[in-house]
């Protein structure tokens, strides 16, 4: 079976341009609301923009597996967050609420991050695991999260697209011998 890479594509279909880009202009004309800061709405419209692009990416490669698979990783990811939040009932740091615990921005944005990952390449996912780290340190800096809200958010989000998901290439475990009367060898290579 013959995949596509990332470099052969050059051109999103229209219609993922078009969501893109419209949900991109929706997110930064929104109004920031009173007391909240600049980082923390640029937090905010990371968070969105991570996982809106690993999912863009299924339509870009044309990946409809690759779909279902972000379908499942996301929802078992929304699922376990919002599980814990309620089940831990974590008071915030600006005692707002208590939803402190995990952090379902940063698990969101990770999810979307490693989803990249696991199913495109390590050096895809590379500025979106930058941005996801930026949406982790939006949310401790705008003191809606404690360090370890955002650590077992990330985790989270990790987690449920590297077991939910496959990589789009070959097999990501190779075996190899090699048997020769004077030696024996075994290859185990595992592509994450």
């Amino acid at each position: 079976m013959h995949h596509k890479t990332l470099h052969q594509k050059y051109l999103l279909a229209p219609s993922t341009s078009a969501i893109i880009l419209l949900s991109a202009a929706a997110l930064s004309s929104m109004p920031a609301y009173a007391g909240k800061s600049d980082i923390e709405t640029a937090g905010d419209i990371v968070m969105v923009a991570i996982p809106a692009l690993a999912y863009g990416s299924t339509f870009y490669m044309d990946d409809a597996e690759g779909r279902n698979q972000f379908y499942k990783s996301f929802a078992t990811n929304a699922v376990a967050t919002y599980g814990l939040k309620k089940a831990i009932d974590r008071e915030r740091p600006d005692h707002s609420d208590n939803d402190s615990f995990p952090s379902a921005h940063t698990s969101i944005a990770f999810q979307g991050a490693s989803f990249i990952h696991k199913r495109y390449g390590f050096e895809y996912s590379i500025p979106a695991y930058v941005g996801a780290t930026f949406v982790g340190y939006s949310r401790i800096d705008a003191d809606k999260h404690h360090t370890t809200d955002v650590l077992a958010g990330a985790a989270l989000g990790v987690a449920s697209s590297m077991l939910l998901t496959k990589s789009y290439y070959d097999d990501t475990l190779h075996i190899s011998a090699n048997l020769a009367p004077e030696s024996y060898q075994l290859a185990v290579h595992y592509r994450f």
